[in-house]
């Protein structure tokens, strides 16, 4: 069991049983530009680096509107935090409640995209039925921004995997190699860093059953630990030459590179083609299918609308995968 959030621990750092100094609070979701719902932005398929205490995270494909626990460790990232962070965050009573080892406020606006105007973004989007009812049903699902390598990671691991699948490898990743954090009596374990994963043969990665993308994982995190090559070097490229270089990573297609582009670096115009916005495709867009992934992304972008694309794109994901009526 996970204890609530309680207050500050000891003044050195440590509270009981070596946890770390533990912050309480709440972010007045009134203050941000349109709605929020976490549930359907954690549990959309988008990120793989949030669990929940309580063991159900994606375990609803129709995820919206609960009020459940979330965690993650947050690595450092610039301009928002120097160091790990610990938190736990919970959507209640038109509220983010927290609990961290610092303030978690800068980073959660980051990772959660709290200053996205999604009035402006469902303005932009084609006058179309079907996606005027993926943004009723899932209104406030933003898009995340992770940290690229957790990211580059996850959709590695994402070729033919249910979404709980995926999952399921970034936990056992962390949890077999990542640097281990006190937290309100439990020991939760950041993503591992490049050089850790790096450290590790190809078979320790399979025996997490990654199967044939261990390899992949593996000579990534090598480039990445070496300066070869990293992620991050796409941010300022146009869209699809930031996609072209995310495709020098091992493992990585056009539809992997997508999604790090859309869920990690800014990219919203970017549209992953995957099965199921493929079949988008073929039954309400059958004008966009080009032949090839470049012409067909290229076509259904400008049908979606241009600059959030892949906003448009993911709430499609969500409702078509939910059940939702085509």
């Amino acid at each position: 069991m996970t204890a609530e959030p309680g207050a500050r621990s000891d003044s050195d750092g440590t509270g009981a049983d070596g946890d770390e100094a533990l912050e309480t609070g709440a972010l007045d979701l009134s203050e941000i530009r349109g709605p929020f719902d976490l549930q359907s932005t954690l549990e959309s398929g988008q990120s793989y680096l949030w669990d929940r205490p309580d063991g159900r995270m994606y375990e609803s494909i129709d995820a919206h509107g609960g009020d459940a626990w979330y965690r993650t460790v947050v690595p450092p990232i610039d301009g928002v935090t120097d160091e790990d962070l610990v938190v736990r965050v919970r959507q209640r009573d038109g509220a983010l409640e927290w609990a961290a080892t610092g303030d978690p406020v800068p980073a959660l606006e980051h990772l959660l995209r709290l200053d996205d105007d999604l009035a402006a973004i469902y303005a932009s989007a084609p006058d179309d039925d079907i996606f005027a009812r993926a943004f009723d049903d899932y209104r406030g699902m933003r898009l995340v921004r992770d940290p690229p390598f957790p990211c580059l990671v996850s959709f590695i691991c994402s070729a033919q995997m249910r979404v709980s699948r995926i999952h399921g490898m970034q936990m056992a990743l962390s949890e077999a190699f990542g640097t281990p954090h006190g937290f309100a009596g439990e020991s939760i374990s950041a993503f591992p860093t490049p050089e850790q994963l790096a450290a590790r043969g190809e078979d320790d990665l399979r025996e997490l059953k990654l199967g044939y993308r261990a390899p992949y994982v593996q000579q990534t995190a090598e480039m990445i630990a070496d300066g070869e090559a990293n992620p991050t070097e796409a941010v300022g490229l146009s869209y699809e030459d930031a996609r072209e270089s995310l495709t020098r990573f091992v493992g990585v297609g056009d539809k992997v590179a997508d999604c790090v582009l859309l869920f990690s670096l800014g990219y919203l115009e970017a549209v992953p083609l995957d099965t199921w916005i493929r079949g988008a495709i073929a039954d309400h867009f059958p004008e966009c299918d080009r032949g090839n992934y470049t012409e067909t992304s290229r076509a259904l972008r400008e049908r979606l609308g241009g600059e959030y694309a892949g906003y448009v794109q993911t709430y499609l994901f969500h409702y078509l995968r939910a059940g939702g009526e085509a």
